[in-house]
């Protein structure tokens, strides 16, 4: 087992274009990492390979070639070399076309793209559908550019190739799946998304270590967008037991963790994990789909599919002027910005809303009427704790077979883990029970649907 840190030391400068082959070596790194503990395991667990080639069709996308950069520069006319592929992968919008020739300075500057926030860093920049040349450097290199004509070199080709996605997936006690996803394909970078890979890897670890969960755990990692709505394309089958999900992106860096929700902001996904993250980050938030940042919960909160997937990552707060966080989409996210206490933090926030989920089932009652809590040891005097008091009479109300344990904590706007806490004494003394179907015990609403 390789630490999380180490294996983005060894993996982040790689050319990890959507479809290249340095994609293909990181991906088969990965899977070669977490292989021991496959072995090791008794839940049966395995790791899949997914391929989908070049000109496939994926709903309404199509899959593109394989991209690959021979050799990219641009130099003076006299031969000084300003800006190389060589030194560095983003020196080249990403699925460039190949370009050679002299060029005028106002002809190069319509190509040569620069970070809008960071004048030292060179930007991410991508073309994928939107073919055309470019490249790529710092905003003091290019205000420094004042020659007539410079000479541009980019010998780039484009060849059928196959979409490459790994899954690794853990059976459950159930079909049901809870989807996690982390993307794999930005060159040269780390926060984004590299760290989401490695958090989920290091997730999956860990669940292989222990007993056979509920739910089957599925991890995918893949190429942002095209990824998604290629698995899914293919998996249709699968997408009526996709019961939640969770995105994992940039879980590096010193910003808080963030969680935005679904497009379902109901569903039990949504209410479960936003009510247990209060307990796992005190400094974290939560925010509404599509506040937070987008990436591919998107293509699984879509028509069609619909999936409620949240997405988990450390953002800084609205109204930061760097918001996501500071050196996004630029050479400047390095390893240097990420440190292993983060990475596991991240881990830990992420194994603690699984257990939230494995744990969130429908509370049915065992007692009718009000319980005789002097009586079953579980009295919180009034006088002493009367928040306490009103909160034990709050959750037994709710636990009728028809409330989650989401449902209770969402209600009363109270952590999962207080709600947990509360309903596992009521288990123990055996006045309720658990569920994974809502169980009704009112007598006057079953007698409704009976007629």
């Amino acid at each position: 087992m390789t630490s999380m840190l180490k294996l983005i030391q060894e993996l982040w400068f790689l050319k990890r274009d959507i479809l290249s082959d340095d994609f293909d070596r990181a991906l088969q790194r990965l899977m070669n990492d977490l292989r021991p503990d496959l072995m090791a395991s008794d839940l049966q667990a395995e790791i899949l390979l997914h391929q989908v080639p070049t000109g496939e069709k994926v709903w309404t996308w199509q899959v593109p070639e394989k991209w690959t950069c021979h050799k990219a520069y641009l130099e003076t006319l006299d031969g000084r070399r300003l800006v190389d592929y060589a030194d560095h992968p983003l020196h080249v919008v990403s699925y460039s076309l190949p370009f050679e020739g002299v060029v005028s300075r106002e002809e190069l500057l319509k190509h040569l793209h620069v970070h809008p926030r960071l004048p030292e860093a060179i930007p991410f920049v991508f073309k994928y559908y939107d073919r055309d040349w470019g490249l790529c450097c710092s905003q003091t290199l290019r205000d420094s550019l004042n020659e007539n004509e410079y000479r541009v070199v980019i010998q780039t080709s484009f060849e059928p190739s196959t979409l490459k996605i790994a899954e690794i997936v853990i059976p459950g006690q159930s079909q049901e799946s809870f989807m996690l996803v982390a993307h794999l394909c930005h060159p040269a970078m780390v926060n984004d998304d590299l760290s989401g890979v490695v958090v989920g890897l290091d997730v999956m670890r860990l669940l292989l270590s222990g007993p056979r969960p509920y739910y089957t755990y599925r991890l995918l990692i893949l190429p942002e967008t095209i990824g998604s709505v290629a698995y899914l394309s293919r998996h249709e089958h699968l997408i009526p037991q996709m019961v939640g999900g969770l995105f994992l992106e940039m879980l590096g860096s010193g910003s808080p963790h963030a969680l935005q929700g679904s497009f379902q902001p109901d569903s039990q996904a949504d209410r479960c994990l936003v009510s247990a993250l209060r307990d796992l980050d005190p400094d974290s938030y939560s925010a509404p789909y599509r506040s937070v940042i987008n990436n591919d919960e998107r293509q699984f909160n879509a028509p069609g599919v619909r999936v409620p997937m949240l997405s988990i990552s450390r953002v800084e707060p609205p109204g930061s002027p760097t918001r996501p966080y500071r050196e996004y989409h630029s050479s400047l996210d390095t390893p240097q910005i990420v440190t292993q206490e983060r990475l596991e933090a991240s881990r830990q926030v992420v194994l603690g809303l699984l257990q939230a989920w494995e744990q969130n089932q429908y509370v049915v009652n065992n007692f009718k009427g009000e319980i005789f809590c002097s009586g079953y040891g579980i009295w919180v005097d009034y006088r002493v704790n009367p928040q306490g008091h009103q909160r034990l009479f709050e959750i037994m109300e709710r636990c009728d077979g028809e409330h989650t344990l989401a449902d209770i904590a969402s209600e009363l706007n109270i952590t999962f883990q207080a709600a947990w806490e509360v309903v596992k004494t009521l288990a123990e003394k055996n006045l309720v029970w658990y569920s994974r179907k809502p169980h009704l015990t009112h007598p006057r609403r079953n007698k409704a649907e009976h007629q």
